[in-house]
């Protein structure tokens, strides 16, 4: 059995709780990577990725807690 590699869209989707066309625009605009198959806006997000997206959101979240903080001092 072979494990699973990529996601679709709608499967990235309801796994960041964000609509169809939040997840596209981090796709298009390259925040989440992604590659495109056939020319039908076919795409797929490969989990490592997806993993990667995640950890650094949470880091870009820290940092913004962070200066907000700094900020408020």
């Amino acid at each position: 059995m072979v494990e699973q590699r990529f996601l679709t869209l709608p499967e990235v989707s309801e796994i960041l709780h964000t609509s169809m066309s939040q997840t596209r625009a981090l796709v298009r605009s390259g925040e989440l990577p992604a590659i495109q198959i056939g020319g039908r806006s076919v795409w797929r997000v490969e989990i490592a990725k997806l993993e990667e997206y995640i950890a650094q959101a949470y880091e870009k979240t820290a940092e913004n807690l962070a200066s907000a903080v700094e900020e408020k001092q």
